[in-house]
C-alpha cells in the first residue's frame, strides 16, 4: 500500500468514523476543516499538505471526498458511522440493485435481511463489478440481487450519494432475489 493509500484510509477513518482520533470536530453536514485536518495528520506523525490532501481526493478511484467551492472544507460523500447531514438525492433506483457482502454473513442476512449495522445506511451499487469491489474486504464474496424497484414502489426511500453510492436504511430479505441461484452470481 502506497503512502497516499495509507493517508486516504487515515482520512477516511477521521471523516466517516471517528474525527475524535486527531482531536476534531465535523460540522453538521460532514465537514472538516481543512487546516485542521492537515494539521491534525501532521500531529498524528504523519505528513500531508494541500497538494498531496488534493491528489488523494483527486485521484480516488470511488470519489470517497469532496471539498467545498472554496476548498476550505472537506467531507467523505458517505460512509459515516457518525451522525452527520450529508446532502443525498431522493432517486428512484432502477430495477435491480446489488449487495457485496462476505459468505459468512449470508445466513444472517437470509433470516433478518440486510441492516445498516454501524453505518448510517445500507450501500448499494449498480453494477455486480462495484459490488464484488465492495464485498471482497470482507472475506470470501457472495453477490446479492436486490429488488430496488419493488422495494421503492412499496415505499421504501432510496438515496444516492455525490459519488453515486446508493443508500437505504434496510432491505428486508423478500427483496433479495435469486437466492437459490446465488452460484450464478458471483461467488468467489
Amino acid at each position: 500500500m502506497s503512502k497516499h493509500d495509507k493517508l486516504s484510509v487515515f482520512i477516511s477513518l477521521i471523516l466517516r468514523h471517528s474525527p475524535q482520533t486527531i482531536n476534531m470536530k465535523l460540522d453538521e453536514s460532514g465537514y472538516a476543516n481543512v487546516d485542521q485536518l492537515i494539521q491534525g495528520i501532521n500531529n498524528s506523525g504523519r505528513y500531508i499538505d494541500l497538494a498531496i490532501l488534493q491528489e488523494i481526493v483527486d485521484q480516488d478511484k470511488k470519489k470517497r471526498y469532496s471539498f467545498n467551492d472554496t476548498k476550505t472544507l472537506i467531507r467523505a460523500n458517505q460512509g459515516h458511522s457518525v451522525h452527520v447531514n450529508v446532502p443525498l438525492r431522493t432517486v428512484t433506483p432502477p430495477t435491480y440493485l446489488f449487495h457485496g457482502t462476505a459468505i459468512h454473513s449470508l445466513q444472517s442476512i437470509l433470516t433478518h435481511g440486510i441492516k445498516k449495522m454501524d453505518r448510517l445506511y445500507v450501500h448499494l451499487s449498480d453494477t455486480t463489478e462495484t459490488a464484488f469491489q465492495v464485498g471482497k474486504r470482507h472475506g470470501k464474496v457472495v453477490i446479492l440481487k436486490i429488488d430496488a424497484l419493488r422495494m421503492h414502489e412499496d415505499g421504501y426511500l432510496f438515496l444516492v450519494s455525490e459519488n453515486d453510492v446508493w443508500l437505504t436504511d434496510y432491505i428486508p430479505v423478500q427483496y433479495i432475489n435469486n437466492l437459490s441461484d446465488l452460484m450464478e452470481e458471483k461467488l468467489l
